[in-house]
């Protein structure tokens, strides 16, 4: 019987993973630090250094610690695949092309910049010319996974560090595959142009059937038949590249940028969001397993001073090129500060380059540990840089000009969305539309419309939707819980934004006033105003005196629905800046 009940290693390890993610991400969301950290500490300790040493002498411990660290690493490759997925969702070819200045300039830049002096210091130190090179490359990379939730791709800091991250992104694959090209030229050339073949197979095929495949998941309205397709496209490229020996890593990018060209990016971003970050949770648990601690104890010093050579070698190279680029000087030191770290990728070159017999088991294992020492400094960087940043120029904290800089974001696309934005355009006032419903969203576009689909309930709108810089945000879908909900999010996230809320009657307009609406327009109050002031000009009150009429009782009506819903009658914040 007792034999029944035993759980297997694995699913033991699973377990403790899920369970260190159950208790990391909260906790450390309510500390506001940022879980990468709590994940690699629950690798270390749940390695074999700490509580899998403990555990020969405690059995209980087994339950707490990972017993088969070596068990968890496919899973960790496929949260790299999820990654560089997301990658691909973030960059878009159309992006990538607006971007292309920054991107092959200043990424472009800063990665040979970087990688020369890297290389140079490690021929200074006796290293071989083939390994000097590979661990340039390696080090001069940061990491994506965890610059940008912190950055984000909005603020001056955000789209810089977007730029250098996406060229480091792209140039891991030609990287990968002269580390894997063992072979003679022929069969590199060959590989290329198999591997050209296959790429421009999957996009031609991509560009017609994804958004066929998208809009029937979209019209079922089900959320899981869209992450089954963005798991099979993920896969099915993955195993594409890896077949024709361009790796499955340039497959898993490849995914990501044929959905970031359909209009159901952001839809399938949000819904695969949760899969990643779990992911991502168990490649950093895979890093701090990494940790050696006997081998930090007996090389500590020289640890940590080929770690605080590559902090300080990249932050300055970062800092000079911002600075030459034109960025404040606030931005330069938060951008070097937040940069300086080695990255995943890095983990993925050595490894690479250690199968290759490019570098030695040793030098591999030696920057592995310097590796997964800056990805735990990370988030403690990143303050730190926000910190100095704020005290060079406490001017420069905006968030900067994004994508919807100046623009009035319309959720919900009906009648009352679609009205609203005709007398935007009469004013020349700029405008973007998100609707849930394919099919009214393919009909707005075919009117000429600015309109994309995406789930305003998923996810959380600020983000999601770069409301930061927007100009305001009009609430018009017919569902009183969810504006209600919206609008607290919202005024939550952005306290000057301007809230205009479509509302069902006075009773709900009460409820998004408390919630923070800047204006709640009830239905039924403006029908019963137009009728009122249909019947006064049908019966000879002339236009004048009825639309001043209408205008003070409009006013009177709003003061008491205020009233209602506990608030002052002076406007709410965000009104008309």
């Amino acid at each position: 019987m007792a034999d029944a009940v035993q759980i297997s290693p694995a699913v033991s390890d699973a377990l403790t993973i899920l369970g260190a993610a159950g208790v990391v991400i909260p906790t450390f969301a309510r500390l506001k630090i940022s879980p990468v950290l709590g994940f690699i500490i629950v690798g270390v300790v749940g390695g074999p250094h700490v509580l899998g040493g403990l555990a020969d002498r405690h059995h209980w411990l087994e339950a707490f610690s990972i017993n088969d660290p070596a068990g968890i690493e496919p899973f960790a490759e496929f949260g790299i695949l999820l990654l560089l997925f997301a990658i691909g969702l973030e960059i878009s070819f159309r992006r990538l092309n607006a971007m292309r200045t920054a991107v092959f300039g200043l990424g472009g830049v800063q990665m040979l910049s970087t990688a020369l002096v890297v290389t140079a210091a490690a021929l200074l130190a006796q290293a071989t010319p083939s390994s000097s090179v590979v661990l340039g490359l390696a080090l001069a990379m940061s990491s994506t996974a965890l610059v940008l939730p912190i950055a984000g791709t909005t603020s001056v800091v955000g789209r810089a560090a977007l730029a250098i991250l996406l060229f480091q992104d792209l140039s891991l694959v030609p990287i990968l595959f002269l580390l894997d090209a063992g072979a003679g030229s022929e069969a590199i050339v060959g590989t290329l142009l198999a591997g050209l073949g296959v790429i421009a197979g999957l996009l031609l095929v991509g560009k017609f059937l994804l958004p066929t495949l998208f809009a029937q998941a979209a019209r079922t309205k089900s959320p899981e038949l869209f992450f089954s397709i963005s798991i099979l496209v993920l896969m099915l490229c993955s195993m594409a590249t890896g077949q024709v020996g361009l790796g499955a890593s340039l497959g898993a990018l490849l995914a990501g940028l044929m959905i970031a060209e359909t209009d159901y990016h952001s839809e399938v971003e949000v819904i695969t969001a949760p899969l990643r970050g779990l992911a991502l949770g168990v490649f950093l648990i895979s890093v701090g397993l990494r940790l050696d601690l006997p081998a930090i104890a007996a090389d500590w010093p020289l640890l940590l001073g080929a770690l605080a050579a590559v902090l300080v070698l990249k932050s300055g190279i970062i800092m000079a090129l911002l600075r030459w680029r034109g960025r404040r000087a606030s931005a330069a030191v938060e951008a070097g500060f937040l940069l300086s770290s080695p990255s995943e990728l890095t983990l993925i070159v050595l490894t690479a380059a250690a199968a290759a017999g490019v570098i030695s088991g040793r030098e591999a294992e030696f920057w592995t540990i310097v590796t997964a020492l800056g990805l735990t400094l990370t988030p403690v960087l990143a303050a730190l840089g926000r910190r100095l940043s704020r005290r060079i120029d406490p001017e420069a904290l905006g968030s900067g000009a994004g994508d919807t800089a100046g623009l009035t974001l319309i959720f919900g696309f009906g009648r009352v969305g679609r009205l609203v934005a005709d007398m935007l355009a009469s004013h020349g006032r700029r405008y973007l539309a998100v609707d849930g419903d394919i099919d009214c969203v393919a009909e707005a576009r075919t009117a000429d419309y600015r309109v994309i689909f995406g789930d305003v309930a998923r996810g959380h709108p600020v983000e999601r939707f770069g409301l930061q810089d927007a100009a305001a945000v009009v609430l018009t879908m017919d569902d009183p819980v969810l504006t209600v909900r919206l609008t607290r999010a919202i005024r939550e996230a952005c306290p000057q934004l301007t809230i205009v809320a479509r509302a069902r009657d006075a009773a709900h307009a009460a409820q998004l006033y408390k919630a923070g609406a800047t204006d709640a327009v009830p239905e039924t109050m403006e029908g019963s105003l137009q009728m009122s002031e249909a019947v006064l000009v049908d019966i000879g009150v002339a236009m004048g005196p009825v639309i001043a009429s209408i205008h003070e009782k409009r006013s009177e009506l709003r003061a008491q629905i205020r009233e209602e819903g506990e608030l002052s009658a002076e406007p709410a914040l965000g009104r008309r800046r």
